[in-house]
């Protein structure tokens, strides 16, 4: 199954993934999204100084105003593409 990286304040998001089998894991550092297939964040912190470090090459999934079943369904969609 598929590694997913989840934001850890994304607490009913990770359950919902780990009930359809996902192997998931807690972003709590930017290395835990190494090898993560996709990454779900919660899109609130902004990237004012336009610099990014690209640590994983999945698709990363901004959750901000999402419900727990409408998240699992982007990562179905990107990881099914």
């Amino acid at each position: 199954m598929p590694k997913v990286g989840v934001e850890q304040s994304l607490t009913a998001v990770q359950e919902a993934l780990q009930q359809k089998g996902y192997d998931v894991v807690q972003l709590n550092n930017e290395d835990d999204a190494k090898g993560c297939d996709c990454c779900v964040v919660t899109g609130i912190d902004n990237n004012v100084m336009g610099m990014s470090n690209a640590v994983t090459a999945g698709s990363v999934i901004a959750a901000h105003g999402l419900s727990a079943d409408e998240v699992c369904q982007q990562v179905e969609s990107r990881l099914n593409h």
